[in-house]
């Protein structure tokens, strides 16, 4: 191996690390067990898969700000209590039928990486899910229940805004962190 693949293959190696731990501790959570041979077979599986099935390398942003991680995880948790309840009065409300829509939302800060988190937390929450990504346009495209009206589609689209701000905060990258910052400035300049 010549030092040039060598060395790449270590820098490779170092980014693809969170990865490979999480695909072993989903291993392991998936077999229930967390023995030291649950975690060789997981890690023996972990790198099979991801030297099998080549995907481009997704480099992490490197930042996360704990205490915002700590705040989207108990918002995440009140918002899927809340949407299950929601969902669960909507089917039980024989009167009438819950609305439907299809919302596009235009993404503000999203790279492939946070427009996959905040695909997954939208669709994770009761009462909507993604149908679509324009990965191009950075357009997530959404069907929601218990919407009646152009405000409804309005409260779902600034919904998932304000979840794209909470995971910007929490775990985007610097220049996307320095975004939200600037227009949050912006904004309050404006109101003034």
């Amino acid at each position: 191996m010549s030092r040039d693949n060598a060395r790449h293959f270590w820098r490779d190696l170092g980014v693809q690390l969170p990865f490979l731990a999480w695909l072993v501790v989903l291993w392991m959570l998936l077999w229930s067990q967390f023995t030291v041979l649950a975690f060789l077979t997981g890690l023996v599986v972990a790198v099979f898969v991801t030297r099998v099935f080549r995907l481009p390398t997704v480099e992490l942003s490197g930042r996360v700000n704990v205490w915002y991680a700590g705040i989207l995880v108990v918002q995440f948790l009140f918002a899927m209590l809340s949407g299950a309840i929601s969902v669960t009065l909507q089917v039980f409300d024989f009167r009438r039928l819950p609305g439907t829509a299809i919302v596009a939302v235009p993404l503000r800060y999203a790279d492939d990486l946070m427009m996959t988190h905040v695909s997954v937390v939208s669709s994770l929450i009761p009462g909507s899910l993604i149908v679509e990504a324009d990965r191009d346009r950075r357009i997530l495209y959404l069907h929601v229940i218990g919407v009646r009206s152009l405000d409804d589609v309005e409260k779902q689209r600034e919904g998932v805004l304000r979840w794209e701000r909470r995971i910007v905060r929490a775990l985007g990258a610097p220049a996307q962190y320095r975004a939200l910052k600037a227009d949050e400035r912006a904004a309050k300049g404006g109101v003034r």
